[in-house]
């Protein structure tokens, strides 16, 4: 499927990863400046936080602003332990505050979230509904942090089932999907049998859905071996973030056709920009 100009309809893919998900404002920060188009999005986990917060109509600068601000009292309540033990029911009144209280239908670039149904062992793609709501529950991850109800499903962390989830890009009509993954994993060899282990439950995650294998094009910011943890990281998550997608802008303008241009030397019918205001 083409847009309504001749172009490749370029969707993306924003993986989980916690912390450092704030690696994926450092790549929207450089597909924009290089004006490479962004048709749709789809995130798990942090990279449905994002994902949501930009295409809700949040420009770069205000998202470096949120990673900085962020952290985990900003979503987390202890709660009796019956199904976690913490709830992210913080996270629903503090994206709001952010983006307003929106359907995710109604943002200016489409968008899915991506959560896990355990109970079916399915992935599902939010397309719509509170949009608060559908990263809460991309993002709650299971017997940590409670699931979240939507339409009859128990709904928890998309990483799960799906970490980078192109598949959901394409069935929202991407012809070319760039998948930003953050889960590369670190052999943990200093910390002995352990940091195995942990080693081997990254590449689990990672690999969930196949995405790292299907992108037309990979972005995958030097990040393993950072803290998944530590959310006073953002500012050199953001940086690593850049490093990698300017790695890609020569692979990525050769694959859609996109001469050697700044944004505001594309024309005004090939770009449709991904910036509005709330």
């Amino acid at each position: 499927m083409s847009s309504n100009n001749n172009r490749r309809r370029v969707g993306l893919a924003l993986g989980g990863g916690v912390a450092r998900g704030p690696a994926h404002i450092g790549v929207l920060a450089v597909l924009e400046r290089e004006g490479i188009p962004i048709d749709c999005v789809a995130g798990t986990s942090a990279g449905a936080l994002i994902g949501a917060a930009y295409c809700a109509g949040l420009e770069v600068p205000q998202l470096c602003e949120l990673a900085r601000q962020s952290g985990w009292r900003t979503v987390i309540r202890l709660i009796w332990p019956r199904q976690g033990l913490v709830s992210f029911g913080k996270m629903e009144p503090w994206v709001e505050s952010l983006v307003g209280a929106v359907d995710i239908r109604d943002l200016s670039i489409p968008f899915a979230a991506v959560a896990a149904d355990l109970a079916r062992g399915e992935v599902v793609a939010l397309r719509r509904g509170r949009l608060a709501t559908a990263v809460r529950a991309s993002c709650s991850v299971p017997g940590l942090v409670a699931p979240v109800e939507i339409e009859g499903r128990l709904l928890c962390d998309g990483g799960v089932l799906d970490n980078l989830p192109v598949k959901a890009v394409r069935d929202m009509g991407a012809d070319y999907v760039i998948g930003v993954d953050l889960f590369a994993p670190d052999c943990g060899r200093r910390w002995g049998p352990l940091g195995m282990g942990v080693a081997a439950v990254e590449s689990l995650i990672r690999r969930a859905g196949g995405g790292v294998d299907c992108a037309d094009c990979l972005i995958t910011p030097d990040i393993a071996g950072t803290s998944y943890f530590q959310f006073s990281k953002s500012a050199e998550f953001i940086a690593l973030g850049e490093a990698a997608a300017e790695k890609m802008i020569p692979t990525i303008r050769a694959e859609l056709g996109i001469g050697d241009w700044g944004l505001s030397d594309v024309p005004s019918a090939i770009v449709q920009s991904p910036i509005s205001n709330p």
